[in-house]
């Protein structure tokens, strides 16, 4: 496909109120090779992203696992400069063509890639006429823009001027001090009892810590994570995410690949010894916060020693030496993750109409959310949904 076939571009005047605005110029890119330039100067830390929306993790869940059309917004100004890009994907539901974020449920966060000091400037205006434009275009019917952070590095998160509500679940979150004593991160009472349990594994032979840093180091890790989540899973009642179409391949390709500035597209951190792996989590880093993805831990008897938590105290320690600022563990409200997270991250949701078929929709799509969020903060409706989740399995 060649570019200017890849590009729909539209040159249509901005309306009066959004004269004010930089962005100057909307195309919409339906080929990641077309957009990889453009993406790639902006995931670099020197802009402003989450390393989940990194041109080399959302390409490889895109070729794997992406069963939708990709729709990659790129905004710039009056001169091209590139101000923004959005990584989305276009899919009809239900006669309505909805654009969201690449990623599935596979990113925790979804953000769109920023020039840096035009998020700081951003204004009502951009992203009024960031709207107004993708109106004209009329290729979507709604925008479905979840799980995205109130801030990142720092800074607001432009999207949120643009009308949100809260998602259905916020992300608990650890905020580290570089050079704070280790006390600051976890408390010295909770490094006891889980240094207690780690003389267990301390007797078994070659136990270690280990970041994956080889490809065969990464192959040997994946494949033993293959075939214990699943029965991980099938024990709790729950479905296997990594059954999906192409969710193994895409989780195999990004753990691969090596990213220019070290480390992969998902780095993955194991306790392991000569007989046998321990526990494993894999999760995204990008110098300033790690966010962790996906974990599990061995059947055999050594699981009775929480090792999940001791490796867990392992990688804070990691990347506080390291000079990160925050670790999360994921969405969700997991009772273990409060054993290290102290606080919650906000996170939000727009749902927006660009043309008159998507008002419904966005109103219905609203709707769904507010009550999903209601159920989890109610105990007795959330076991009800537990319940009847399980007798419709």
């Amino acid at each position: 496909m060649t570019m200017a076939a890849a590009i729909e571009r539209r040159t249509a005047d901005a309306p009066a109120r959004s004269k004010a605005s930089r962005i100057a110029q909307v195309d919409i890119v339906r080929d990641l090779g077309a957009a990889e330039a453009t993406w790639r100067a902006l995931d670099g830390g020197a802009q402003l992203a989450t390393p989940y929306q990194r041109f080399d993790f959302l390409s490889a869940w895109q070729r794997h696992a992406g069963d939708t059309t990709p729709f990659v917004v790129i905004a710039r100004d009056a001169e091209h400069n590139t101000l923004l890009l959005l990584p989305l994907t276009l899919k009809r539901s239900h006669g309505v063509r909805i654009a969201s974020f690449m990623g599935g449920k596979h990113a925790t966060f979804n953000m769109g890639l920023w020039d840096k000091e035009f998020a700081r400037e951003a204004t009502s205006a951009d992203l009024d006429a960031l709207l107004s434009k993708l109106r004209d275009h009329g290729a979507a019917d709604v925008l479905a823009l979840k799980q995205q952070p109130l801030r990142w590095q720092e800074l607001v998160n432009p999207l949120s001027l643009l009308p949100h509500q809260p998602s259905v679940n916020d992300c608990p979150l650890l905020t580290m001090v570089p050079g704070a004593e280790p006390a600051n991160r976890i408390s010295n009472s909770f490094r006891r009892r889980l240094k207690g349990k780690e003389r267990k594994f301390q007797a078994l032979p070659g136990y270690r810590y280990l970041v994956a840093e080889t490809d065969a180091e990464v192959t040997r890790l994946l494949n033993w994570f293959f075939e214990i989540k699943p029965r991980r899973m099938a024990e709790q009642g729950l479905p296997n995410v990594f059954a999906e179409r192409g969710i193994e391949n895409f989780v195999r390709t990004a753990c691969l690949t090596p990213l220019s500035g070290g480390g992969r597209a998902i780095d993955i951190h194991a306790l392991a010894c000569d007989e046998e792996i321990i526990a494993i989590y894999g999760g995204v880093a990008d110098g300033q916060r790690f966010s962790m993805m996906f974990n599990t831990y061995t059947l055999s008897e050594q699981a009775r020693f929480s090792p999940g938590l001791i490796l867990m105290r392992n990688i804070v320690d990691h990347y506080a030496e390291r000079g990160y600022r925050s670790l999360d563990l994921g969405i969700g409200s997991d009772e273990y993750k409060r054993l290290f997270c102290r606080s919650d991250e906000p996170i939000f949701d727009s749902f927006l109409a660009l043309s008159p078929r998507g008002g419904l929709a966005a109103a219905v799509m609203s709707a769904v959310n507010r009550s999903k969020r209601l159920v989890k903060r109610n105990e007795t409706l959330l076991r009800l949904a537990q319940h009847s989740r399980r007798m419709f399995r």
